[in-house]
């Protein structure tokens, strides 16, 4: 664990998006507090400029802009890790499975994973959002269900190549069944990795959440970036402010947990990154 920490922290883009994270953890769990106002509050100032009053400004009904912002950040890194925990249980299983008892049940699977794979995952969101609903349940449930192939790949080298290890043949040898081989012996070593992958997938989540609620697919009854986003969209010439300050938060959210993604990953294979050097 030092080891790890101590090349975690040399990766100061890494701590940057670390640092980051943190912060928008505590504005999520601060956010009645840190807000301004009700974000959802209609004011009389429409289009104030940033500025003393309304330090990010007001939309086109005089919603403060900065309490959209703060209570935002609930919406996206909520659908973020719970869409990454459905779609990283859901490979983790696939990818532990397929590996694990190989033949046709490796091909059948991989052929499912390859079919997500190749689907466009935005469109299909929008399409299954468009005719079920919308909803914050819903759309977790759909970005999850639509992110596991690149977990279950990852999982599934890994279980291929720990099954043939001496540990893996001398738990047979003692009798152990394959199903407790398989997720009590093989499957905790081979998640190390994922946890990599889980940290992009939040922040691909958060990037499809964004999107489906530009394009109106979100829940209305919550404030999130992307809501605010599409509700900027026709006061574009009324107010710059309107759309920079939830844009920015997202992008560097988003690039946030892909520099902490790549931070752990170099830390857990320093010698991966040693060869590409």
């Amino acid at each position: 664990m030092k080891h790890f920490v101590r090349r975690f922290v040399r990766n100061r883009a890494a701590v940057l998006g670390g640092a980051w994270v943190s912060i928008l953890l505590l504005v999520a769990l601060g956010a009645p507090w840190l807000a301004p106002m009700d974000p959802l509050r209609v004011g009389r100032d429409a289009f104030a400029p940033p500025g003393s009053s309304y330090l990010f400004g007001t939309d086109n009904q005089g919603r403060d802009i900065l309490s959209g912002v703060v209570f935002g950040t609930r919406i996206s890194l909520l659908v973020g890790v719970l869409a990454a925990l459905t779609s990283s249980s859901i490979g983790i299983v696939v990818g532990a499975i397929a590996g694990f008892y190989g033949a046709w049940l490796d091909g059948l699977l991989m052929r499912l994973t390859e079919l997500f794979q190749i689907m466009p995952r935005l469109f299909l969101a929008m399409l299954i959002i468009a005719v079920f609903g919308s909803g914050i349940e819903r759309i977790v449930l759909v970005i999850g269900i639509l992110g596991w192939p690149a977990m279950a790949r990852l999982i599934r080298a890994g279980v291929l190549s720990l099954k043939e290890q001496q540990f893996a043949e001398a738990a047979r040898a003692i009798g152990v069944g394959n199903a407790r081989l398989c997720f009590r012996q093989i499957l905790p070593n081979a998640l190390p990795p994922a946890i990599v992958v889980g940290s992009l997938d939040i922040a691909q989540a958060i990037l499809m959440e964004a999107g489906l609620s530009f394009f109106g697919l979100g829940d209305r009854n919550l404030v999130s970036w992307g809501t605010m986003l599409f509700n900027a969209q026709t006061f574009l010439r009324h107010g710059w402010w309107l759309t920079v300050f939830p844009g920015a938060a997202i992008f560097f959210t988003v690039m946030a947990f892909n520099l902490l993604g790549d931070g752990v990953n170099d830390a857990l294979n320093p010698k991966l990154r040693a060869r590409g050097a």
